[in-house]
């Protein structure tokens, strides 16, 4: 027997929670469905548990940089089982709280693989749902790297559930999630090797900060390979071997454990998407500027899984599950709006950005200056931590003198950008900046040596 809804809901992430719920609110008959446990990858296994265990990481550099400064902290040292047991009370309770949040709202929640069968139809396990509309924001997952011994790697759902940190790992690319499990793991006491492909790694982050960022990782001890690509993975006994082609020829690496920090890629294999109708691309699901999908328009997609073109953050996937609602419950005319998108690496120190870069800036045809402190170790906020690495670019329009971007390395990256991103929203320009009176000494208060 068929179930008949107003909307499916493939998926329990940000995205796909705020579509069922305001779809439910306007009275509609909604089902939800995951195959993994509810909440989605950012409250369970992403950028919540990661912030638990790079707040560890940071008090611990913290107190070493402060050592001989007013701080002994020869012991101090990350308890690794324990720090587990803390992220797992953040995590653990997500699933049931969900399904009780769904349980009180009227949506039906379904736990198995959805995979079509048409057009609207869903089977999910014995289940057959049939939905007027359907909405898919089934997340991302490890991109399939082609290498012998896949099968070895360790993905970061699995790296953010270990009971016991190995003390010595190799991280496979150079994307924001090896550098930050690389930045955490080495604090942790682990010897850590990045193999990344490229030329460079972070490659959507300034370049000139990236270059500091890098001198810091391997200041620490962490070796960071460029031009390495790793062709496969052997075991042998109770050790992993690693077999790259680097820049001094080919090379084996001995370790306890391989992380895929690769890349990700949109989870579309297991929805039988043909049977729908629904195209695809490399990128995710394709979609016009409503994120209607272009060849079944029953269906749409929003999150990491929609081809958008935006990169795949979690303050994307809670705009686009909020267009998504909007044009199912009123039809379409929602486009998103991704004027100031702040992306982050939580290393440490953290690496942010927001708005252009100045190659995008250029190919636009703006006219700009560059404002840019590559050291800015100097400055009071950096000295008064011992902060070695720290420093800013922002981009500021000739004429406007609005700011059109800003990139900055630090401690106080993570908070300041979001005071950026404000900037380039409402169109602010240096002067309206110097104008605000903020608290000091903050991070804010930098701003107006910055600009």
């Amino acid at each position: 027997m068929t179930q008949k809804f107003d909307l499916i809901v493939i998926g329990t992430g940000t995205a796909g929670s705020i579509i069922a719920k305001e779809c439910r609110s306007a009275g509609w008959r909604v089902a939800i469905i995951d195959s993994r446990p509810f909440g989605g990858t950012c409250a369970l296994r992403g950028c919540d548990a990661k912030k638990v265990l790079v707040g560890a990481a940071v008090v611990v550099d913290w107190a070493r940089r402060m050592q001989g400064k007013g701080i002994t902290s020869q012991d101090l040292q990350i308890d690794w089982q324990k720090l587990m047991q803390f992220k797992r009370t953040f995590t653990e309770p997500v699933p049931q709280k969900r399904e009780k949040t769904y349980a009180d709202a009227g949506i039906e929640a379904f736990q198995g693989e959805a995979k079509f069968v048409d057009e609207t139809t869903v089977q999910v396990g014995d289940e057959r749902l049939h939905g007027r509309y359907v909405a898919i924001a089934a997340g991302a997952e490890p991109a399939p790297l082609g290498i012998s011994g896949e099968e070895y790697l360790t993905h970061s759902d699995q790296f953010l559930e270990l009971e016991k940190l190995p003390r010595h790992l190799v991280m496979i690319g150079g994307g924001y999630i090896s550098m930050e499990f690389a930045h955490i793991a080495a604090r942790a006491g682990a010897q850590v090797r990045i193999l990344h492909q490229g030329s460079r790694p972070l490659e959507p982050f300034d370049p000139d900060l990236v270059k500091r960022l890098v001198e810091a990782t391997r200041n620490l001890g962490i070796d960071l390979q460029v031009n390495a690509k790793v062709k496969g993975i052997k075991q042998q006994a109770d050790r992993l071997v690693v077999q790259a082609e680097t820049e001094q020829g080919e090379e084996t690496f001995d370790t306890e454990m391989v992380v895929h920090g690769a890349g990700r890629v949109p989870a579309i294999q297991a929805l039988a998407l043909e049977k729908a109708g629904i195209k695809s691309e490399k990128k995710g699901i394709s979609v016009n500027d409503y994120l209607q999908s272009i060849s079944n328009p029953q269906v749409y997609a929003a999150g990491d899984i929609s081809a958008s073109g935006v990169p795949p953050l979690t303050p994307v996937s809670s705009i686009e599950g909020h267009v998504v609602a909007n044009n199912l419950l009123q039809g379409n005319h929602h486009k998103p709006d991704f004027t100031e998108i702040p992306s982050m690496v939580f290393s440490i120190p953290s690496l942010a950005s927001v708005g252009l870069q100045e190659k995008t800036a250029r190919e636009q045809g703006l006219k700009f200056k560059t404002l840019y402190e590559s050291d800015t170790s100097d400055w009071y906020f950096s000295r008064r931590i011992n902060e070695p690495y720290s420093g800013f670019k922002v981009l500021v329009e000739e004429g406007s003198d609005r700011i059109l971007g800003a990139h900055l390395l630090g401690s106080y990256a993570e908070e300041l950008v979001n005071l950026f991103a404000l900037a380039i929203r409402y169109k602010l320009s240096t002067e309206d900046l110097k104008r605000t009176t903020f608290a000091f000494p903050t991070a804010a208060s930098n701003l107006i040596d910055i600009v």
